[in-house]
């Protein structure tokens, strides 16, 4: 009896690891064969860079910026004022990160009514915006 429920448990194992590894493997394959992602790094320096003037750009990314088709992560947010090792740029006080599934949704993104709406409603405020994209991979 004992025999046969360790040969049961050793079997379910066996399926379990099955299942696993050609989950991974499919994940794998899947991403070699797509298309890399496109990651949109925006930063922006503000000529008002008070604490609510900072929180209200925030705030205007995450209504205009956020949810855009083929967006696969959003996030917005200030500069972290306890990271100051001689390494840290700290020439900004918003910064956007937007990862797109491919250069095409990042495309559509820029022209975007929502999108055109942020820079109209924002720009004034603006020091300096600079852009970093890069084609990305998990």
């Amino acid at each position: 009896m004992k025999k046969a429920i360790v040969v049961g448990l050793v079997v379910a194992a066996a399926l379990l690891l099955g299942l696993a590894l050609g989950s991974q493997t499919g994940r794998a394959a899947e991403g070699a064969a797509g298309a890399k992602m496109l990651a949109h790094n925006v930063y922006f320096s503000l000529n008002d860079a008070t604490p609510a003037a900072r929180e209200k750009l925030v705030a205007a990314c995450k209504k205009h910026l956020s949810g855009h088709p083929g967006q696969v992560f959003f996030a917005a947010g200030t500069m972290a004022e306890e990271c100051n090792r001689p390494v840290n740029d700290r020439d900004f006080d918003v910064a956007l990160h937007v990862v797109f599934k491919d250069t095409a949704s990042h495309d559509a993104y820029q022209t975007a009514a929502r999108h055109l709406k942020f820079i109209e409603e924002n720009k004034d405020n603006w020091k300096k915006v600079r852009v970093f994209d890069s084609m990305v991979e998990q």
